[in-house]
């Protein structure tokens, strides 16, 4: 902003204004030049069509297998479970296909952000065209409210006050000089413009980054990335213990059909069918959770990507700060005064300082007011700046003071406007009785009688990173001055005002939790490097010693800058898209899993290339939303640390659940090794459907439950969670420990209920017990799982010192999933295509006794985990 007084004046070229209209191009060179350049259009997303992304959906590694299990299946002539495996493919790969689109929306946003028709001079008359059909060399006219719609330069300008955040990030409105560019897309907030064309559709700086947004590829999550590995080891054992079981069962004389058979039932049982939808439902919990904490969650996979993260690049505005410029303090002649409380809202507090002057912070305040254009205004129950923040600030500052300037009728009051250019860096108007002159304090002082008095003031004010404003006033001269150096001049100062952004007052505590996280957070900001540098000193993200990193002077090379940028509490401030997403590559070629703020257009390359994208929802754009992961509702940093620490349950929880599904697989499995070993003399405890009926049906919905597992107290006091998914304690735990456990449990209640029918070792098994006793190895699964879903909350600490009921979902769950048991137990049509019978009583005792067994041999593994 040109009247900042901590922000340099931007190269721009001559500063003449036309003193007479320019025609403009005549009808017959336009559509000449539509003809050469094409229409004023972004090209179109370039997007995989539907039916190639959901098969896409159908056809990855994990489905492929399930898909070789469904047809085995068939031609073992298991129909049911054919249908069974199918239906979990197709309902894994809907949900995946429905998350799957968030690149093709954010370059539609791109699209969306050039207007439909604008106001352009041809054959010298104002006509009204199609956005599309602006060519280069079109003059077009422009006025408050207008969005620019191609790359233009500024032929003559009248008060032009133009946003430009979305583009370069730069937080504060640009005051254009004539010949300095302007890109498409951007928003003129106050005055008007005569502007011409230099570049259209795909030559605009709109297009190019849609350009890079397309080059930006969006990384494989850790989270992915660990369950392909889970998978293919899963797979490979799945399939190798199959072909083992094939080779058995031939080498004992068994047809090969039998053989075949009884492969297919130890793959599925080696195979977690529901893994994927158990993982699917966990992080849709996770995202339900943060959402109460104001985080929306656009793509699944990033509630735990988030707590693996180990970079944090955050924006300053408004993630930060509040997005509300205030004035902070203010300086007279007569002493100094504090400022106000931070918002826009009129009836905000004021605090004056001991023996502050009113009268002259009134006169102060009255005159910047009356010397500016933009001021606050109430937007459905909230107070918001309209034009200029700064102005903004100072117009609440007057209005809490008890000084009312109608901006709407402000023409009436104003005799004459000298608007703000960067050359003079300063603004004035001439009033009844007055010249007031608002502007940079080195542009202005040297003006002022009084001017050297207030040196030590603004000195104190930049090194505190303020941004400063001078105001000064004479009385008017007769008649209206011709121009704004006789308007300018012999003025007396009436004061500074200092202007900041004000920190979020959570900011501080949540950069503390992300250094016990072991999370380093840089700033990467489009803002100027003072006021950068002072923001992350204040809230204590950088030190006051440490270097500022501007855009320009980072290093072309990728390893030298992420050499460079390795480091907790770096700021790096005038960034540009490209520096940005080469910021985000740079660091994730260091190992990191990095999370990227942002709010404008400008951000959405580096959205998409950083591992976590994560974007303002109160200020961002829509482009960034779209292009994000995430979406702050509030915009607070802190959100993003609180979404760290859900994420971080969530890995920690598909640990939990992975166990638990694994310890299934071992109890699943273990009939088929004890059919081999006896040479087939001993009979299948469960069948193939059954394994099915205990995956699907009463395992998912434990396993759901310790997917919402509550986050632990020190979750956040600890490194990132890292390593492999399946790592040491999740085998020992599922195949050491639990999973015998069940499956002893499992087998005991199979012969005991031949035992208790008069069977004893050495006798063939009678058929006619066989249904009933597999019925009751089936039921001790259940329940034996169920006391295993309170196991598997934590690896260290036993279910009790968690307390039972602190997570009730798991008790609801496996309520629920005991119910589907006993619901493919009783009736006789599904138990007879499950081919098991209600247990006898001895049945019953091993399966209600597993339960107690396996939470003791749990304690004493945790017991002597510890004393290790």
């Amino acid at each position: 902003m040109g009247h900042n007084g901590g922000a340099p004046v931007r190269p721009g070229g001559p500063i003449t204004a036309t003193t007479t209209p320019i025609a403009g191009l005549t009808a017959v060179e336009a559509r000449l030049r539509l003809q050469r350049d094409g229409p004023n259009r972004l090209p179109p997303p370039r997007r995989t069509p539907a039916p190639v992304r959901l098969v896409r959906q159908l056809t990855h590694f994990f489905a492929l297998m399930l898909w070789v299990a469904s047809g085995l299946a068939w031609l073992a002539g298991l129909p049911q479970l054919t249908v069974a495996i199918a239906v979990v493919i197709i309902l894994n790969a809907v949900f995946a296909f429905a998350q799957e689109s968030r690149a093709g929306r954010a370059a539609e946003r791109l699209r969306a952000l050039l207007p439909r028709q604008v106001t352009v001079r041809r054959d010298g008359h104002r006509v009204r065209i199609d956005a599309a059909e602006v060519v280069v060399g079109d003059v077009l006219l422009l006025e408050s409210g207008d969005r620019i719609p191609a790359d233009t330069a500024p032929a003559e300008v009248r008060a032009l006050l133009v946003d430009v955040s979305m583009l370069t990030g730069e937080s504060e409105p640009l005051s254009p000089a004539v010949g300095e560019p302007l890109f498409a897309g951007t928003f003129v907030l106050e005055g008007e413009a005569e502007v011409v064309v230099t570049a259209t559709g795909t030559a605009t700086r709109l297009a190019g980054i849609q350009q890079l947004m397309a080059s930006a590829h969006e990384a494989v999550t850790p989270l992915t990335a660990e369950l392909h590995r889970v998978v293919r080891t899963i797979a490979v054992m799945a399939v190798a213990v199959g072909g083992v079981f094939f080779l058995v069962a031939g080498a004992f004389g068994h047809p090969a059909s039998d053989g075949f058979v009884f492969a297919i039932g130890v793959t599925v049982a080696l195979v977690p069918e529901a893994l994927l939808p158990t993982v699917t439902l966990s992080l849709a919990w996770g995202a339900e959770q943060m959402s109460r904490r104001q985080v929306l969650v656009r793509n699944l996979e990033a509630v735990e990507t988030l707590g693996s993260t180990t970079f944090i690049c955050t924006d300053k505005t408004g993630t930060l700060t509040r997005n509300q410029m205030t004035v902070v303090e203010a300086w007279t002649p007569s002493g100094r005064c504090t400022g106000a409380e931070p918002g826009y809202d009129p009836a905000g507090a004021l605090q004056l300082s001991p023996g502050a002057d009113r009268g002259a912070l009134v006169a102060l305040a009255e005159a910047g007011s009356l010397c500016s254009v933009g001021f606050a205004v109430e937007v459905e129950g909230e107070w918001r700046a309209h034009g200029d923040p700064m102005e903004a600030a100072i117009d609440v500052l007057a209005r809490r003071l008890g000084i009312e300037v109608d901006h709407d009728d402000h023409g009436t009051a104003i005799a004459a406007r000298f608007p703000f250019d960067p050359r003079r860096r300063r603004m004035s108007v001439v009033t009844a009785g007055d010249v007031l002159v608002k502007g940079a304090p080195d542009a202005l002082l040297p003006l002022c009688r009084s001017g050297a008095l207030a040196e030590e003031a603004l000195e104190d004010f930049m090194a505190r990173g303020f941004r400063v404003l001078a105001v000064a006033r004479r009385a008017a001269p007769e008649g209206v001055p011709p121009d704004a150096v006789a308007a300018e001049r012999d003025l007396t100062l009436l004061g500074l005002l200092a202007l900041e952004d004000p920190p979020r007052t959570d900011v501080r505590g949540a950069l503390d939790l992300c250094r016990q996280a072991g999370i380093k957070v840089a700033m990467v900001t489009g803002d100027h490097p003072t006021t950068a540098a002072a923001i992350a000193t204040e809230v204590g993200l950088r030190q006051a010693d440490q270097p500022v990193v501007v855009g320009d002077d980072l290093p072309e090379d990728e390893d030298a800058l992420g050499a460079l940028l390795d480091h907790d509490g770096i700021v790096v401030a005038r960034v540009s898209p490209e520096q940005k997403l080469r910021i985000a590559r740079a660091l994730k070629g260091r190992g990191h899993v990095v999370a990227m703020t942002g709010d404008g257009v400008n951000d959405g390359p580096a959205l998409r290339e950083a591992d976590i994208g994560v974007a303002m929802g109160a200020s961002g754009t829509d482009v960034a939303r779209e292009a994000a992961d995430l979406v702050l509702l509030d915009d607070h940093f802190a959100s993003i640390v609180e979404g760290v620490e859900h994420g971080r349950a969530t890995f920690l929880n598909v640990r939990r659940f992975l166990t638990y599904h694994l310890t299934d697989n071992v109890a699943e499995v273990t009939p088929f090794i004890v059919w081999a070993l006896s040479g087939g003399t001993i009979p299948l405890a469960l069948g193939v459907m059954q394994i099915l009926a205990i995956d699907i049906g009463t395992d998912t919905l434990s396993a759901t439950a310790l997917g919402a597992e509550p986050p632990n107290n020190d979750v956040l006091r600890r490194p990132p969670v890292s390593g492999h998914l399946l790592n040491r304690t999740v085998l020992i735990r599922a195949f050491g420990i639990l999973g015998p456990t069940v499956a002893a449990c499992s087998m005991l209640a199979f012969f005991t209920s031949f035992w208790a029918e008069g069977w004893r070792p050495g006798d063939t098994f009678p058929e006619q017990h066989l249904a009933a006793a597999s019925g009751a190895a089936f039921m001790t699964v259940v329940i034996a799982q169920k006391a295993n879903a309170f196991a598997c909350r934590s690896a260290t600490r036993w279910p009790g010192a968690l307390g039972w009921t602190s997570n009730p979902l798991l008790l609801a769950g496996g309520a629920l999933e005991v119910g589907i048991a006993l619901a493919v137990l009783f009736p006789d049509v599904i138990a007879r295509e499950l081919e098991h019978a209600m247990p006898t009583a001895a049945g019953w005792t091993v399966a209600f006794a597993s339960a107690p067994v396996l939470l003791t041999v749990d304690a004493a593994h945790k017991w002597r985990s510890r004393r290790r």
